[in-house]
């Protein structure tokens, strides 16, 4: 029986979140929420002592499928850990902030 994930929607992430966004690099580039920790899916495990202090920590990808599995792992880890439902698309679309690295407006690739 798959584990539940605690999940919130986009729109309903508190602004003072801490954020973890386990996209790839140049989904974060092309835009992510200013003051995430950005740590891509495959590398959280050796690179737990780089996750934020956060108490829920929220965690978020492109359209939450990989930032629920992470969620997922956390939790089973010891941390709590909230999906943010739908991701940074979801984020996006509800015209929440997000900041680049481009120099272009903000987008979610």
């Amino acid at each position: 029986m798959p584990q539940q994930v605690p999940t919130v929607p986009a729109a309903e992430v508190p602004a003072d979140a801490v954020v973890l966004d386990v996209r790839e690099d140049d989904e974060w580039v092309a835009g992510h929420i200013d003051g995430a920790t950005h740590i891509p899916m495959g590398d959280v495990p050796a690179r737990l002592d780089e996750l934020p202090e956060g108490d829920p920590l929220y965690v978020t990808c492109r359209g939450g499928g990989r930032s629920a599995r992470v969620a997922a792992w956390l939790n089973q880890n010891g941390y709590e850990a909230v999906n943010v439902g739908g991701g940074m698309g979801e984020w996006q679309d509800a015209g929440r902030p997000m900041v680049s690295e481009t120099g272009n407006p903000p987008r979610v690739v």
